[in-house]
């Protein structure tokens, strides 16, 4: 039985030739994606924007009356509410803010939820309170800066790491790849305005991890060849090295959409914005891994010497030693 193979065996693709346009449009699309993030803002969810969140189930109805509901409750006073379907279909999700006063006043917080429940209840017989969840201002605020504290952190590991085991401008490649791929995933969400919240920061570390992992793979290659191939031109090396990983990274990622795809168009709701993160980070991060942290070698100096062991001076002396001796 002949085993399925992705990618042929000794594939040539050029892919270092055009390293240039696709920087081009990389540049862009990462200008872009903050651009939206500046001017059209992230869709917080409750974890990072504060104010209370009401999960109710129409045991009664096939789908839940979101229109209705969203009057009902802008009636209410506490501004435009962002209801989304949570689930199944007969399912939402309540979002509302907090009035200034109540924020930080668990009595208060109380009361408007008891009133947004009464409300729609007294419209909708049939509806089942699943769970109430209320976060202040600055819990919100906390969380928020945590976030990006851990993800600052995360890739500033990354990059330390890399610098260690290989040299500094495999580093800064890596940084790069990296800042590349989480910039277009938040670009994404700013642009559908999908829910951004604790899950997604998860989904983003586990991007970073991904991203890392197949960054780690195509480096180590091309080490490995600077070591054999001393007077090989670079973007010629570059490019052996990112086809003899290609079938790796082909492999990997297709098993990882999989799992995902299914999951994407079929799973619950409530992990339909991680789902959509973490398929986005995979084709991105590939991309970055040939596209974004092999070509920037070039243009931050790496050579066929960077990884021929320099001569300290006792070296240098003990082999001129050597060959003094070796003289007649």
């Amino acid at each position: 039985m002949r085993l399925l193979k992705l990618v042929p065996d000794n594939t040539n693709i050029h892919f270092l030739r055009w390293r240039v346009p696709f920087y081009v449009v990389s540049m862009v699309l990462i200008v872009a994606s903050w651009a939206l993030v500046m001017t059209k803002g992230l869709n917080y969810g409750v974890d990072f924007a504060g104010g209370q969140e009401i999960q109710a189930t129409f045991t009664k109805s096939a789908e839940a009356p979101v229109s209705e509901l969203r009057e009902q409750v802008a009636r209410l006073g506490y501004g435009d509410p962002v209801i989304q379907r949570f689930g199944a279909a007969n399912e939402v999700s309540i979002r509302t803010k907090l009035p200034t006063e109540a924020d930080g006043n668990p009595g208060a917080a109380e009361a408007i939820s008891k009133k947004i429940v009464a409300a729609v209840k007294a419209g909708h017989p049939d509806v089942r309170i699943d769970g109430v969840s209320t976060v202040s201002g600055k819990v919100s605020g906390e969380f928020r800066k945590m976030a990006i504290y851990a993800l600052g952190a995360s890739m500033l590991a990354v990059a330390i790491y890399i610098w260690v085991r290989f040299e500094w401008q495999f580093g800064v490649g890596a940084l790069f790849a990296l800042f590349h791929d989480v910039s277009l995933t938040l670009g994404m969400f700013s642009l559908f305005q999908m829910e951004f919240s604790l899950q997604i920061i998860a989904a983003l570390l586990a991007l970073v991890g991904y991203s890392l992992n197949d960054t780690i793979v195509v480096y180590d290659r091309i080490r490995e060849d600077l070591k054999k191939f001393r007077k090989m031109p670079l973007p010629e090396l570059l490019d052996m090295s990112v086809n003899e990983t290609l079938a790796r990274t082909v492999m990997t990622s297709s098993a990882l959409l999989l799992a995902l795809i299914p999951l994407l168009f079929f799973g619950p709701e409530s992990l339909f914005g991680m789902t959509a993160a973490i398929t986005l980070g995979i084709f991105v991060g590939t991309y970055s891994s040939i596209y974004m942290a092999a070509p920037i070698l070039i243009w931050l100096g790496v050579s066929s010497d960077s990884f021929v062991p320099t001569e300290s001076a006792i070296d240098r002396q003990e082999r001129m030693a050597r060959e003094g001796a070796g003289r007649p």
